[in-house]
């Protein structure tokens, strides 16, 4: 924690902690540290900064403490030996007790400390039968972790209620929080899922790391040519450009770029998100709250009524949205939005299904960007080799059609933690609508048609861009097979 926070610990006494800190910038620490430490009071003093990162050396050099050394001090405590206790039984002056105990919170400052090291999305605590497991997703693909002790599960779970202002006593319904956290000057957003199982509480923590985001359309990763065409959409006064893929393939970053772009002072922008994930200067934003019916419809139509330019709506769910969305359009607005379907062209048949009439879609969708994240190669193990026909025939190439290629895999390394791969970068299909795809719409063509037509003018598909980051020796054939499907 001194590391990570770059503070040094002075005094301790009656709860209050008294640090040195050499940039004023980050005085939020004191906050966290309060809150992470459950102190009375954190006095901060300021340090010279060259003096500081001395002495946080020689202090700490060689005494990096590994969640597998906590496990095992954790193992053999005994005062948590009777802790497990069924769903029935809970005493809540011993639970908080536990939960405010020096080894839980150490355990979860940890986790989550080194969740934010290794830029993890989620950090998942599951209770089974006979086992507490500990996962991490990093780069899209969970990791395991050290498990904790069986018997620590109701103390882990009461820790994070109690950062997280939630209810420690309900353990039958499913609840929803945050932790705020200021690490290293960087402001780290921790969203709590809590879910009654079978064995106690299943802990799912989405970490979003404001830091991490960098909204500018040039960096979404999308080929120079691609961006200068979304660019041109997204300028348009009216119409409707929806961003496609699955969950977490980086839809709501790619569309915030894009509104961080179109955010001057002469325009008003309105967002309705659920939840609103990043705050963002300039933008008005609604959260949608399904308990007291804000849904996207209503909050929708009450943005209409606030004289907006631009309108981003989280996600069209249903026709009610879709038929909002499009006569928001209709009526001179630019609307953003999201759809689950696996490539651009489905999303027409999507929309069709969900009751929306054709020539409704024809006259306001203006494009549709599909996209998907995969994992790339860690520079530091990166080699190229030769991939055998039967990986090649995945991707339907054969020995001959792939010799101008060229293909990497990562060896695996310290530095990717034997993965091989380390970071994660886009790849896209963008669909722009003209009158020959008007057409087909609406005549009511199926899907495979309308891929063919947008093929031929021009739409490079997602397994093609796929294509050009495995030449480029950014990505591996595995990575695009998993995420893409064949174009015909």
């Amino acid at each position: 924690m001194a590391s990570v926070y770059k503070v040094l610990p002075l005094n301790y006494k009656d709860k209050v902690l008294t640090v040195a800190i050499a940039d004023p910038s980050h005085m939020g620490a004191a906050d966290d540290l309060r809150n992470l430490l459950s102190l009375n009071e954190v006095v901060v003093w300021l340090a010279q900064p060259d003096a500081m990162e001395e002495v946080l050396k020689k202090c700490y050099m060689g005494k990096e403490e590994s969640l597998v050394d906590l496990i095992k001090q954790l193992e053999s405590n005994t005062d948590f030996a009777g802790a497990r206790g069924g769903p029935a039984s809970i005493d809540l002056e011993s639970m908080m007790e536990l939960a405010e105990s020096a080894p839980v919170r150490k355990l979860i400052n940890m986790v989550f400390l080194m969740g934010i090291k290794d830029r993890a999305s989620d950090i998942h605590f599951e209770p089974f039968e006979d086992e507490y497991k500990l996962r991490m997703k990093c780069d899209g693909v969970l990791y395991e972790l050290v498990p904790p002790p069986r018997q620590l599960a109701n103390a882990i779970s009461s820790r994070i209620k109690v950062m997280s202002n939630l209810d420690i006593t309900e353990r039958r319904l499913p609840q929803d929080g945050r932790i705020e956290l200021t690490v290293g000057g960087t402001r780290i957003d921790m969203r709590v899922s809590i879910l009654p199982t079978l064995f106690g509480e299943s802990i799912v923590i989405r970490v979003l790391d404001k830091s991490n985001v960098n909204l500018s359309l040039d960096n979404t990763g999308m080929p120079k040519h691609l961006v200068d065409q979304f660019r041109e959409v997204i300028a348009k006064p009216n119409g409707i450009v929806l961003v496609t893929g699955p969950t977490g393939s980086g839809k709501t970053t790619t569309l915030y770029a894009a509104l961080s772009e179109l955010n001057i002072i002469e325009e008003k922008i309105i967002t309705t998100e659920d939840p609103v994930e990043y705050e963002i200067e300039g933008l008005i934003q609604c959260q949608i709250n399904h308990e007291i019916g804000l849904n996207f419809a209503s909050a929708l139509r009450a943005i209409l009524r606030q004289d907006p330019d631009k309108i981003l709506v989280g996600e069209i769910r249903d026709l009610e949205t879709a038929q909002i969305a499009v006569q928001a359009s209709l009526t001179g607005h630019i609307v953003f939005s999201t759809l689950h379907t696996n490539d651009a062209p489905s999303t027409i048949t999507r929309m069709r299904d969900m009751g929306l009439e054709p020539f409704l879609i024809t006259a306001t969708v203006e494009a549709i960007l599909a996209q998907r994240l995969v994992r790339k190669i860690c520079a530091n193990c990166r080699e190229p080799f030769n991939p055998s026909p039967d990986l090649l025939m995945e991707l339907e190439l054969t020995p001959e059609t792939a010799a101008g290629h060229s293909f990497f895999y990562g060896r695996g390394c310290e530095k990717c933690n034997n993965s091989g791969y380390k970071g994660r970068m886009a790849i896209h299909e963008l669909l722009i609508m003209n009158d020959t795809l008007r057409d087909e719409i609406s005549k009511g063509s199926s899907t495979d048609d309308l891929r063919m037509v947008a093929i031929a003018q021009g739409m490079e598909t997602l397994r093609e861009c796929g294509l050009r980051g495995i030449n480029a020796g950014l990505t591996t054939i595995e990575e695009i097979v998993r995420e893409t499907i064949v174009d015909h």
